[in-house]
C-alpha cells in the first residue's frame, strides 16, 4: 500500500503541490493525485479548489453526478467527510496536455452524518493541463467486492 490518508494526517512539512505545468511524467501525476486525496480527507478546500477544474464532474459509485461546486461544498460543510482514503499503487499515463490515473482504494466515509461501512473502490481520474497547472476534470469511482 502506498499511503493511508486519515482526517488527522498532516501534510508533509515543506512539501509543495505538484501543480505547475512542466514536463510531467507518470510519477508526477500520481503525486498530484495523492495530494488531491490528502486535500479531500483534510477538507483543505483551498488546495482542492486548485486541483479540481471548474468543469470537474464526479461520478459516484451509486451513479450520482456531482459538479466541482457541489462536491467541494459537500466536503466543506461536512456533509461528505472522508475519514480514511487508502490508495493502493497509483498507475498513471501522460499524453501531451492530458493524463489519467487509475487505482484501487479503501475508503471510510461519513455522508449526511451517517458512517458508511468501509468500502473498496476502483478510481479513474482524468487530468488536463489548464494554464499553468494540472487539474482533475473527470473522476469516477466504482465499488468492488475485493
Amino acid at each position: 500500500m502506498e499511503a493511508v490518508y486519515t482526517s488527522t494526517s498532516p501534510l508533509a512539512s515543506g512539501s509543495t503541490p505538484v501543480l505547475q505545468a512542466r514536463s510531467m511524467n507518470a510519477e508526477d501525476l500520481a503525486a498530484v493525485e495523492r495530494r488531491r486525496l490528502r486535500s479531500l480527507v483534510d477538507a483543505d478546500i483551498a488546495l482542492a479548489d486548485e486541483l479540481h477544474a471548474d468543469d470537474f464532474q464526479l461520478i459516484t459509485p451509486t451513479g450520482d453526478s456531482l459538479s466541482k461546486e457541489d462536491y467541494l461544498q459537500g466536503i466543506a460543510s461536512g456533509e461528505i467527510d472522508y475519514v480514511v482514503w487508502e490508495p493502493e499503487e497509483i498507475d498513471a499515463r501522460i499524453h501531451d496536455d492530458s493524463g489519467c490515473v487509475r487505482y484501487r482504494s479503501t475508503i471510510k466515509i461519513v455522508v449526511g452524518g451517517r458512517q458508511l461501512d468501509p468500502g473498496r473502490y476502483w478510481h479513474t481520474d482524468f487530468y488536463e493541463k489548464r494554464g499553468d497547472r494540472w487539474q482533475v476534470v473527470w473522476s469516477q469511482a466504482t465499488g468492488t467486492a475485493r
